[in-house]
């Protein structure tokens, strides 16, 4: 049975059509404006399907993907559990996945073994001596007996553990390389899932597109926060490989379709439009377009419908052939909070902080190094005139002027993630190319709504930016920057302009959002009205209190006017709380002008709020809720020769995990939700999401 996309119009029937409607009285052509935003690809042409027919903003195409039983199940990722209020251990029910019981799965001393790596690694071997042990108590006693006193409370310690354990930038050589909680194991994929254990294998399906049958591709589900905010429910984010296991299959020059299922977003509209705003910016980004999703499983599912899904453009050779006419340049996603941070002269340490995602030569490893050299390195004058040999900056102005007005703290303004790079190989220079902006248009809730609104353009970071902070010293690169923003201010980023894209996207998509459930509509038609979302969010990141685009923009875009007239300072955003980066507070008032937010009380949100009672315990021998200067390094020797399970003399990350686990780790249940100050508790399902049992 041949597929269609899920709209009408396009031939002779269309004029006739429209000649009735424009006789028919106001209404009705208001009607006929809406499908005229509907692009028909009927079957018979489907031969001349390219990319930028697929890739038509306006297009709902209809997806059906056909899987054998086996294949359904063995998708299914094992390890890593929910941390957002999902499930427990034991077998799927109905349509629940299981959780994850035993190895591989998510622990909680997995958010403390890459602190203790990171700070206590001094010879980067990746494992800690005893010499390397004691050293890293020493240092952290003295660096959190902040009032002298020779002794360390639980407020001290919980603190000291949170300063410790969320860095978000690094100053200079020797910083921490990779970001908490968001690299994966060495050769595997990054993201918050997969320092979890989660791990996604594409398994063999039918795709049927636009009339066309594609046998045999491959499929797998995709995601970080998203997947983990979804697992409890059908409707994932999803990766389909045409060429997984039968080589020249593509939609046109299309290989890859990357289906996001935008569980954070009511409007699924925010990855669209903000890609829309970095191309119209002149910045290289994907294009996007929308689709139907059903899937079949005999015995389970008969073209059931999943829901509406956005299709975002891979960036790829292709991806780099359209945008810098070229094949032969490197791509790397980074994950680091420490960007081009200087880890030494051996690639294999920056491999997977970089993430290639193309095959590299000796010279594309060593351009990575060498900026990395001078970021670190080089004197103010010194990297000045130099990092423009290294950056594209024309280009990096254009792309940071666009995510500082979408106040994107999910990105390289927060923990470091989300974009990717591009090594030109003809001019050297590297370009910055944005992924994954489900939580743009200020609607990453690790800082204040205020803060979001306002953010400052000329200290846009949180937390420490090491990168950030030298760019913005280099006067070059500043007026490049401030000129862009300057120039969007008054043509691109007038709020009227991004309400008629709302509303043009919403008429076109909004029968597709009703298919999916009333309770979604009724969220979807509150976005795009521009009204305050509460109740009914999923997870940390996406719930009650979001600005939707509209009332975002019309406040955003005059912040941004006075910040470059001189009007006004902006908002300073408070450190990034737990996960990911950053010692900001749940609490305290948002910071003015150039100063840093404050905690909320007791040293913020983060590892110190599950980590300082256990260690005080451990560490205190004489159980006077206090811990010497003595009693710390000597705990912590006893702590070293408990987790040196070999004898081998030093720790690896496995033993440190395992050791933290055993005597640091409080009961199941007794720690407060992740992501979560204590007291708040967790997120409540969101609509059409199954409830915990």
């Amino acid at each position: 049975m041949g597929f269609r996309p899920s709209h009408s119009g396009g031939g002779p029937r269309w004029r006739w059509a429209l000649g009735v409607v424009a006789g028919a009285g106001l209404i009705l052509l208001a009607l006929g404006s809406v499908l005229a935003l509907q692009k028909s690809v009927p079957a018979s042409a489907t031969h001349e399907l390219n990319g930028d027919r697929l890739y038509d903003l306006t297009n709902v195409w209809t997806v059906h993907l056909k899987f054998a039983p086996d294949q359904w199940e063995a998708m299914e990722p094992k390890g890593g559990a929910n941390p957002f209020g999902g499930f427990g251990g034991g077998p799927p029910r109905g349509d629940r996945p299981g959780g994850p019981g035993g190895r591989g799965g998510f622990s909680v001393a997995m958010l403390l073994s890459p602190v203790f790596m990171t700070q206590g690694d001094a010879n980067r071997d990746d494992r800690l001596s005893q010499e390397e042990f004691t050293t890293l108590a020493q240092k952290w006693f003295r660096a959190w007996d902040t009032n002298q006193t020779g002794k360390l409370d639980a407020d001290q310690i919980r603190t000291g553990l949170n300063a410790t354990g969320n860095p978000p930038g690094a100053r200079g050589r020797g910083g921490p390389g990779r970001g908490l909680m968001l690299q994966g194991p060495e050769g595997k994929r990054n993201g918050l899932a997969s320092a979890m254990g989660i791990e996604f294998v594409y398994v063999h399906a039918d795709l049927e597109f636009a009339g066309r049958l594609l046998r045999d591709v491959g499929v797998r589900y995709k995601g970080n926060g998203t997947f983990l905010e979804s697992r409890g429910s059908l409707k994932r984010s999803l990766k389909v490989d045409l060429n997984q296991y039968v080589k020249g299959q593509g939609l046109g020059e299309v290989t890859t379709l990357t289906l996001q299922n935008n569980v954070t977003d009511a409007s699924l509209m925010n990855e669209v439009l903000a890609y829309r705003l970095y191309r119209d910016a002149g910045v290289p980004a994907p294009r996007t377009s929308y689709a139907k999703v059903f899937i079949t499983v005999p015995g389970k599912f008969e073209r059931q419908y999943f829901g509406l899904y956005s299709i975002s453009e891979n960036v790829s050779k292709q991806f780099a052939a359209r945008h810098f006419g070229t094949k032969k340049g490197a791509i790397f996603k980074p994950v680091t909070p420490a960007l081009f941070n200087y880890l030494g002269d051996n690639w294999a340490r920056y491999n997977q902080t970089y993430d290639p995602k193309t095959q590299l030569f000796d010279e594309q490893k060593q351009a990575v190094m060498d900026l990395c050299r001078l970021v670190t390195d080089a004197s103010d004058a010194e990297f000045a005139a130099r990092i423009g040999h290294h950056i594209d900056l024309p280009e990096f102005a254009r792309y940071l002027a666009v995510t500082v007005y979408l106040s994107d703290l999910d990105g390289i303004l927060g923990p470091g993630q989300n974009f990717y790079l591009h090594l030109h190989p003809k001019t050297q220079l590297f370009q910055f190319i944005p992924w994954d902006q489900d939580h743009s248009w200020g609607q990453f809730n690790r800082a204040s709504q205020e803060q979001r609104d306002q953010l400052s353009v000329l200290h846009p970071w949180q937390g420490e930016n090491f990168f950030l902070e030298r760019m913005f010293k280099v006067e070059a690169f500043k007026n490049l920057y401030l000129a862009r923003l300057d120039e969007f201010s008054k043509t691109i980023f007038a709020p009227e302009r991004f309400a008629r894209q709302v509303d043009e996207i919403a008429a076109v998509i909004r029968p597709a959002v009703q298919e999916e459930s009333e309770a979604k509509l009724e969220r979807f038609d509150k976005a795009v009205a521009g009204e305050i979302l509460t109740g009914g969010g999923f997870g940390p990141f996406g719930g009650s209190g979001i600005k939707p685009i509209k009332p975002f923009t019309v406040v955003r875009t005059e912040s941004v006017r006075d910040q470059v007239a001189g009007r006004s300072e902006g908002l300073v955003a408070g450190g990034f709380g737990f996960p990911g980066g950053g010692g900001g507070g749940s609490g305290g008032g948002p910071p003015r002008g150039g100063g840093p937010g404050g905690p909320g009380g007791r040293g913020g949100f983060g590892p110190g709020m599950i980590f300082a009672e256990p260690l005080l315990k451990a560490l205190d021998e004489n159980k006077d809720s206090a811990v010497t200067r003595d009693e710390f390094v000597q705990g912590f020797a006893r702590l070293f020769e408990a987790w040196n399970t070999d004898k081998g003399g030093s720790l690896t990350e496995q033993q440190l995990r395992s050791g933290i686990e055993k005597d640091l780790s409080p009961p199941r249940g007794e720690f407060p939700p992740f992501g979560r100050p204590p007291g708040q508790g967790s997120a409540p399902p969101g609509p059409d999401q199954p409830s915990p049992p």
